[in-house]
């Protein structure tokens, strides 16, 4: 193996891809602090053109294949962080893992694929710890502001009271923003896989999947399925689709923060409706989406017809005009109650998602000491030098609401 020069703050890989293109524009105009970085595809005359569209001819690029692991190392080679945005991970994610963890470099994306997580950490962790590379993944809207939003959440029930919040609910009260066509192919895979082999139905439903194996959490985690009238909050609540990789995520933290949250803290998460009608008829719609996506014709004539295709998305507008908005309810030991929120100014998938992307692997290269290797999660691996980046360089805001 060559050695390692370490010449890049970090390399976008994927630097075409939808989101990779928002990160490029963010970037483009980005005069915060001196950075170094490259991008990454496996096209150059699309790494081309979009060095050209945003103004970006000055920066370096590199061509490599996701399943070409000779170039993929060599990319490895040269930078500290590498920031990958090539999906559906469970179908084209594993070499970039498989190199950073090999050459010691550190590594983050946004991916919100559970069995994807699972099946890496069984794989690699053991040999991320050895080589020093930290693994880092779901840094995008899953499943930051869920991650940090708890450890705020957190932190602020033990300096009053001592001990950690009992339980946390956290409801998405506002959410303006667009899916895109590589999000709907991470869900599209998901089911194919599960059809496939059904025993990742079991990885799917544990929330304490990611965990560890020698942890000892078993307190039962609810999970929403269906519009349910919350009594303590007064609020109609709906399912949240990000729930499924945002709860896996918060559960790995605790762990890895020694059990910071404690061996019994509750943590769930949906949307709240306006009313109970909002709630069950977006309840009704997904669960129609859900069950058609399952059956592979019906399945067939929607990602041909009707779903964004991959490299499709909300438009620069959209984008602009997105933003979420969620709150953390914490039931304190002492039996008060504290909420939390956590806010973005942009669309949360793509417009904010790019930025909190971006500021998670500077946060990797610059703020935090190189501890030992393995997989971490955001909120182990950097919550409070990320929170700051986010809130000076990312338009979001983390705060406690009286």
């Amino acid at each position: 193996m060559a050695k390692k020069s370490d010449k890049f703050d970090f390399i976008l890989y994927g630097a075409t891809s939808f989101v990779g293109q928002i990160m490029c524009e963010y970037l483009a105009d980005y005069d915060d602090e001196k950075i170094s970085w490259a991008m990454a595809g496996r096209n150059e005359s699309k790494l081309l053109e979009v060095k050209e569209k945003f103004g970006l001819e000055q920066v370096p690029h590199f061509v490599a294949d996701a399943e070409n692991e000779v170039l993929i190392e060599r990319i490895c080679l040269k930078t500290k962080v590498i920031i990958s945005t090539v999906g559906p991970y469970a179908l084209y994610g594993e070499p970039m893992v498989k190199m950073c963890v090999k050459t010691g470099t550190d590594y983050c994306d946004l991916t919100g694929e559970p069995q994807w997580i699972y099946a890496m950490i069984n794989k690699y962790h053991e040999q991320a710890k050895q080589t020093g590379a930290r693994i880092i993944n779901s840094c995008g809207f899953d499943s930051v502001p869920s991650d940090l939003g708890v450890f705020k959440s957190q932190q602020l029930a033990l300096e009053k009271t001592q001990q950690p919040a009992l339980s946390i609910k956290m409801r998405v009260r506002k959410l303006k923003g667009g899916a895109s066509g590589g999000t709907i192919a991470s869900m599209m895979n998901i089911l194919k896989e599960t059809k496939r082999n059904p025993k990742l139905k079991k990885v799917l439903v544990n929330p304490y999947v990611l965990c560890p194996e020698d942890h000892n959490y078993t307190q039962r985690q609810k999970n929403h399925k269906k519009a349910e009238f919350d009594k303590e909050l007064n609020i109609w609540t709906m399912p949240f689709v990000m729930a499924s990789i945002n709860e896996r995520i918060v559960h790995r933290s605790n762990a890895l923060l020694g059990d910071m949250y404690g061996e019994n803290f509750l943590y769930d998460e949906a949307m709240s409706a306006k009313n109970s009608k909002q709630a069950k008829k977006f309840t009704f719609g997904l669960g129609a989406f859900y069950l058609g996506a399952s059956i592979s014709p019906i399945r067939s004539i929607l990602e041909k017809y009707v779903l964004p295709k991959p490299g499709e998305g909300p438009s620069k507008k959209e984008q602009l005009k997105g933003m979420f908005d969620m709150r953390f309810y914490a039931e304190l030991s002492n039996g008060e109650n504290q909420v939390v929120q956590v806010t973005g100014d942009r669309d949360p998938g793509y417009g904010s998602t790019a930025k909190m992307l971006v500021q998670a692997a500077l946060c990797i290269a610059k703020d935090i000491p190189k501890v030992k290797g393995g997989f971490w999660t955001p909120a182990s691996a950097m919550a409070e030098p990320l929170t700051q980046r986010l809130e000076k360089h990312a338009g979001i805001e983390i705060q406690q609401l009286d």
